[in-house]
């Protein structure tokens, strides 16, 4: 806890982990939208089933979910109370302004949840584990390293499932968020780990305004990152797209979409 609250206060005392969404300062184009788009969107940020090794930088299909979002919130036992009920709401409210942001349903729910939000400390690791492997039995050995020995440097992650016949549509999720963090950090890993959840899978040094980029400028979602979850969750663009297919979809939903940047 000592070592994430430095890290935030560093990271304040920079001007970074912004809350504002971005503004006059951080204008984009719709042809940076598109660019980010594709970057964010058909790249991985590691290899798939390769632990912490990173991609091999060749782009693959467009991923998201076709069926509702029902997102479950679990807190380790080492979790306060009143942090748990502050997270609780934080993550409630959110799942909300991604819903609105996509068009697509997404909600916090204790029905039948299958985007699975795991708030746990390093003294909850052996509880979270256990909890994964209830939740995705058939799990292989490298995704289950990612969560057993995750190195201090990585503040929170996100795995995403696709069913069985079909690697392109997400059926399960689970995001890690460390406890440990100060308030603000907590709600940054929110923010960007169940949005990459979502589809959003890579970072961009070239994204800006947007939390998909490992610079720590925002905390929260922004303007733009809204925008690329409403062209993801555009009916027209379908599991499985390349790049080449979805581009010229891209550029006409921009086209077509009311106000915005030019």
């Amino acid at each position: 806890a000592s070592y994430y609250e430095r890290i935030e206060r560093n990271l304040l005392s920079r001007g970074l982990l912004r809350t504002d969404g971005g503004g006059p300062d951080t204008p984009y184009t719709d042809t940076d939208l598109l660019r980010n788009f594709e970057r964010i969107v058909f790249f991985d940020e590691y290899a798939p089933g390769g632990g912490y090794r990173p991609s091999s930088g060749r782009a693959g299909g467009l991923r998201k979910w076709q069926g509702p979002v029902r997102m479950g919130i679990e807190f380790g036992a080492s979790v306060p109370r009143d942090q748990q009920v502050q997270d609780r709401n934080t993550i409630t409210a959110y799942a909300n302004r991604l819903s609105q942001a996509a068009r697509h349903p997404i909600s916090a729910s204790t029905r039948n949840p299958n985007f699975h939000v795991l708030v746990m400390s390093e003294d909850d690791r052996a509880e979270g584990l256990a909890r994964i492997r209830q939740m995705v039995p058939d799990i292989d050995p490298a995704t289950m390293g990612i969560f057993r020995s995750m190195p201090r440097s990585i503040h929170c992650l996100v795995v995403a499932f696709s069913g069985k016949g079909d690697p392109h549509t997400y059926t399960q999720a689970i995001a890690w968020i460390r406890a440990e963090h100060p308030p603000l950090m907590r709600e940054s890993c929110v923010h960007e780990e169940l949005a990459q959840g979502l589809g959003l899978a890579d970072d961009s040094p070239a994204a800006r305004p947007s939390i998909f980029n490992d610079d720590d400028e925002f905390a929260w979602l922004t303007t733009q990152d809204e925008e690329l979850l409403r062209l993801l969750y555009s009916p027209d663009l379908k599991p499985g797209m390349t790049p080449d297919q979805a581009r010229p979809i891209i550029r006409r939903l921009l086209d077509e979409r009311a106000g915005g940047p030019v």
